[in-house]
């Protein structure tokens, strides 16, 4: 089956009552969890941007917790998949500076593991990544807003 575009999707979608959306929504819902994910945060989160980015860190520092820190092959594996977990959330909102507090907060919080993650190449390499992505998205910020990030960067 191939998918429509999104300009075909929409004037269909115009024509359908509010029942049928409302149907429509909650099907979506069921299927992936992303969907699910996505229609809470438009519904309960998207009007209180600061208190989602809070949580979000919230769910970081759990999973920084529990991090196994025995090995780098562990570390490496946990911290993609907080990255991934990043990036997804900040694909939700549609505030760009969302992704830049989520972005700095990663790395603080990478800077202050034990073991050091920049005795290793591959997880300094991401870091330093992470570091580049920050910068460039940081230059298309109004100059206020470059100066704050660009300050909060130096700490790091």
């Amino acid at each position: 089956m191939k998918a429509e575009s999104i300009v075909i999707i929409k004037k269909e979608l115009q024509h359908l009552p509010k029942e049928d959306l409302l149907q429509l929504c909650l099907r979506l819902g069921r299927f992936k969890k992303e969907n699910k994910e996505l229609l809470t945060y438009l519904l309960f989160q998207a009007h209180d941007e600061d208190r989602y980015i809070e949580s979000i860190k919230e769910t970081l520092d759990v999973q920084f917790e529990s991090m196994n820190t025995d090995s780098y092959f562990y570390m490496k594996k946990t911290i993609r998949k907080i990255l991934r977990q990043i990036k997804t959330f900040s694909r939700y909102s549609l505030t760009k500076t969302t992704e830049i507090e989520l972005l700095l907060y990663f790395c603080e919080r990478l800077n202050d593991l034990k073991p050091n993650i920049h005795r290793n190449r591959t997880l300094d390499n991401l870091y330093q990544r992470q570091i580049i992505a920050i910068e460039k998205k940081i230059s298309a910020f109004h100059e206020d807003l470059q100066y704050d990030y660009r300050m909060q960067l130096e700490e790091l």
